[in-house]
């Protein structure tokens, strides 16, 4: 089972602040013979359901000293994850939640907007200090 990254616990506790139930922590896939669970940076899943919505979140933290290496990392991630949740389970969708100060200085640059948008990367923006969710970017 992989480790826990830094702000599991901040992201799991903003979504139950939100009124998410936790339903798998780690979610644990397996597709033929690879076994995988959801994580983000630090190796571990989320996954919460909202009435008839379910998600799995992947959380990173991005603490390495380059950012764009944090990115290759997690998008060579999220990749196979949902690919792995299109054949499983469909009903689910998949988020990237990340600090938002990354998303600010990182993810609005126009060239990694074209890359999340070409992968259909959705995002949690969470704010560590505070413990809070503060945006769902579709």
């Amino acid at each position: 089972m992989p480790a826990k990254d830094l702000f599991h616990n901040v992201v799991r506790y903003a979504l139950e602040k939100e009124g998410w139930t936790i339903t798998h922590d780690p979610l644990h896939l397996r597709v033929g013979k690879i076994d995988m669970y959801i994580d983000l940076g630090a190796e571990q899943v989320l996954a919460a359901q909202r009435g008839e919505q379910k998600i799995a979140v992947e959380i990173k933290s991005f603490l390495r000293t380059s950012t764009i290496t944090d990115f290759y990392l997690a998008l060579g991630q999220f990749i196979p994850y949902q690919m792995a949740l299109e054949e499983l389970e469909p009903e689910r969708t998949l988020y990237l939640a990340i600090p938002i100060d990354v998303y600010e200085l990182f993810f609005e640059q126009a060239f990694i907007q074209k890359i999340v948008k070409r992968q259909q990367v959705k995002f949690l923006i969470y704010d560590s200090d505070n413990e809070e969710i503060k945006a769902w970017i579709n």
